[in-house]
């Protein structure tokens, strides 16, 4: 690696996602994808694709501002900046409200965006990842199926995962 690759600190990360936060808490177009370089790239779990730049997602963005939609309010927590040579991760929970026509919206997420150093204190954004937050109050089916599954297991019962092994009971 080129000695004179830098690691970006810790406060500037925090600068650079804050900024991104606040522009987008704000509705700021302008401010908001100014964070972003040209080439970034998005996934977001309520799209249907991967957008592949800048340009993509401002289209998006754009289209849903027309059709009346608004950050009301958006706060991060759970921050944790991870930084190497040349760029950082940082990842958080996201609690958003919006404005559409239909009335306000609410979420929780969690976000990972990826910065680029680009010296002197500067970063910008090159991807962004958001996932839905599991609710913990939801029972996962796929802890309820082995639950079942472990429950009726017998000794000379077949593993259904594994049709070929048998289950031998303690």
């Amino acid at each position: 690696m080129p000695s004179d690759v830098i690691k970006p600190g810790h406060a500037e990360v925090l600068r650079a996602a804050d900024a991104i936060v606040d522009a987008f808490s704000n509705t700021d177009t302008e401010r908001y994808f100014a964070g972003f370089s040209p080439d970034a790239s998005f996934i977001f779990h309520p799209e249907d694709r991967r957008l592949n730049s800048r340009a993509e997602y401002e289209e998006l963005w754009n289209s849903w501002v027309a059709d009346g939609w608004a950050v009301a309010s958006c706060t991060s927590s759970d921050r944790l900046v991870q930084t190497f040579p040349g760029g950082a991760v940082f990842s958080h929970t996201v609690d958003t409200s919006v404005t559409t026509p239909d009335g306000g919206e609410s979420y929780r997420e969690r976000e990972s965006i990826i910065f680029r150093h680009l010296g002197e204190g500067e970063l910008i954004a090159i991807h962004e990842h958001l996932s839905t937050v599991p609710d913990p109050t939801v029972p996962d089916p796929a802890d309820a199926d082995a639950t079942a599954t472990t429950a009726s297991a017998g000794a000379g019962d077949v593993d259904p995962s594994n049709p070929a092994a048998e289950v031998v009971a303690p």
